[in-house]
């Protein structure tokens, strides 16, 4: 109070802050999938002040000639392989939307399980966020475009170069998770 009177401004707040005591804290570094067969994205972010620190974050392409059993092998290889590489606490995921095509629901499951496989094999805690809850954490609109989250993951992130569509997904997921770990909520994460 003092200062302020001197004059002297305040620091600005972080983008992101944790209460003392929550996940956000325990949990330093932080994976996001949002899955699919043929396009899986994937983020992963260290805690830091003052915003999250990218480690790595990327698409798992399987071509369209490949089949379905080569392309869960190689998510849940690549997602293995990540899990070695930087060691994180907690695994975020997409949650289930309602598709209305049962054909795609079924090999977006098979997609979202073998990445639930790797996560689990590493040991993590797997928690899962709404598609729409992610949108409305990350950009203000729970039906915002892929462009719109792309670009305001870039903003928050500070990246140079806007990430892949899918990328950006997968770290959105993360700084949601961040995000609601980190403040007092009368939501309760859902963990798988």
């Amino acid at each position: 109070m003092q200062e302020r009177l001197r004059g002297v401004k305040p620091a600005p707040a972080p983008a992101f802050t944790a209460v003392a005591g929550t996940s956000a804290t325990r949990h330093r570094v932080l994976l996001g999938i949002d899955p699919s067969l043929r396009s899986t994205g994937f983020g992963v972010l260290r805690m830091a002040r003052p915003v999250p620190q990218v480690l790595a974050h990327g698409t798992i392409r399987c071509p369209p000639a490949w089949a379905r059993s080569r392309c869960l092998v190689k998510i849940a290889e690549t997602l293995r392989d990540l899990c070695r590489e930087h060691r994180p606490s907690v695994c975020v995921i997409e949650g289930l939307f309602y598709a209305q095509n049962l054909k795609t629901a079924l090999i977006l499951g098979e997609a979202r399980g073998a990445s639930l496989v790797a996560a689990a094999e590493a040991g993590l805690p797997i928690y899962e966020i709404a598609p729409r809850k992610v949108k409305q954490a990350i950009v203000g609109y729970g039906a915002a475009q892929k462009l719109a989250v792309a670009r305001m993951v870039q903003r928050l992130l500070r990246l140079e170069e806007l990430p892949a569509p899918d990328a950006a997904d997968a770290l959105a997921l993360a700084l949601a998770y961040a995000q609601e770990a980190g403040r007092l909520s009368l939501t309760v994460l859902k963990a798988i």
